[in-house]
């Protein structure tokens, strides 16, 4: 009954590092408040998630893609435009072709059906007990055990427990980690559009002062929206019949795709930054957003999760193979340097975008939209940007190569 590793969250983290840490044979045991039916209806998160190319990688070696790849569409191009409300954009933009490094940039699925292609290769994979809907009510730790008491009133024993609880991460505070951290005077909303034109696989990024407009393709004629807007005009917005809903968007959207219909409910989020002070304790790790949590400016907070994921995994299952505690601190430090300063750096980097741009100054609007001329008109730099985007720079976890 008793695992080698409990996770704490049933979530995208806290799934992928137990079918990551179960193929190399250990046993885990992931325990979740929410049960698969609910978590993958569509009534339960309407968001969708970009996933970078080395994201697709690791899920290949997952077993989750084959599930998921009809559900999700390819990434063949990037065009990112700056513009105030109302105007032309701006003649200077920033374009990304996947053809320059060889194929897609990515995908885009919605969270409903990455969930299900989770679910389906966790039920395939033996060495993983879901227990849902149960949570981890309790955590107590001593000597070479940590002791999980779930809500469900299960108690289990293991040598290590990870949080991937979410940013609201309860065992986080439980084990007296702080985090720094601000909220943005924004929120996003995410909506489903259908629109007469093909997308032909491109993801418009359109900048807007009250933050970014993107339009994220989705198999079909369809794509997601993801607007971020000032919270005050969000909850408006929020509250719009449908007809007035569609006509705001019309006014972001532009033309290109034809006639625009809103599909299905409306969602909005607010949106904020938030780092651990630390990432681990004996026999405790955190990952995800129980980690930190970023602006989703450029989609890569997902990412930065699975490469938590994944990291901790060669971690954990390296020195399980060279017979050391999986536990001990020092073993778990090696994860914490591994990816809090990549988590840093990205978070402050999005952070850095968002403010740059979520603004309607014209001198600064300027400099902004010449950078991106520039950056552009670079074959080199461009082509180092999509593989950043892409994940595929830095050191590298073993699933994430491939």
């Amino acid at each position: 009954m008793n695992p080698d590793v409990i996770i704490g969250g049933g979530g995208f983290v806290g799934l992928s590092l137990a079918l990551a840490l179960a193929r190399k044979g250990l046993a885990v045991t992931v325990a979740d408040p929410v049960t698969p039916a609910v978590a993958a209806d569509a009534k339960f998160d309407g968001r969708v998630s970009a996933l970078s190319y080395a994201a697709l990688r690791m899920f290949r070696a997952l077993q989750v893609w084959p599930e998921l790849a009809a559900e999700a569409q390819p990434i063949e191009q990037i065009l990112v435009t700056d513009a105030a409300l109302g105007k032309s954009p701006s003649p200077f933009s920033l374009h990304f072709d996947g053809q320059e490094i060889g194929g897609p940039l990515g995908a885009i699925a919605e969270n409903r059906a990455i969930r299900r292609a989770l679910y389906g290769a966790v039920a395939r994979q033996p060495r993983i007990r879901l227990i849902a809907p149960s949570g981890v009510a309790a955590l107590k730790i001593e000597g070479a055990m940590a002791t999980a008491q779930l809500t469900d009133g299960t108690a289990l024993d293991a040598p290590l427990v990870v949080a991937a609880d979410g940013r609201d991460s309860r065992l986080r505070e439980d084990m007296g980690i702080g985090s720094v951290g601000w909220s943005y005077a924004q929120s996003g909303i995410v909506a489903t559009v259908t629109h007469a034109r093909p997308h032909n696989g491109t993801a418009y990024e359109h900048f807007l002062p009250a933050g970014p407009f993107a339009i994220l393709p989705l198999t079909g004629n369809r794509s997601s929206l993801v607007w971020t807007e000032k919270t005050a005009v969000a909850a408006e917005m929020m509250q719009r019949d449908n007809a007035g809903f569609v006509a705001e968007i019309a006014r972001r959207f532009g033309d290109h795709l034809g006639a625009v219909t809103c599909d299905g409910p409306r969602w909005s989020y607010p949106l904020r930054f938030h780092l651990a002070r630390d990432y681990v304790r004996p026999r405790f790790a955190l990952a995800g957003d129980a980690a930190h949590g970023i602006h989703p400016i450029a989609g890569q907070g997902l990412n930065l999760g699975l490469r938590d994921a994944a990291a901790l995994a060669d971690v954990i299952v390296d020195a399980a193979e060279l017979g050391r505690d999986i536990g001990a601190l020092d073993v778990l430090k090696a994860y914490e340097r591994w990816r809090r300063f990549d988590s840093f750096a990205t978070g402050l980097t999005m952070d850095a975008l968002n403010r740059l741009f979520a603004n309607d100054i014209a001198p600064l609007r300027g400099l902004r939209d010449l950078g991106m001329g520039l950056v552009d008109k670079i074959g080199p730099l461009r082509r180092a940007l999509m593989r950043e985007a892409g994940g595929d720079t830095g050191k590298l976890p073993s699933l994430m190569q491939g």
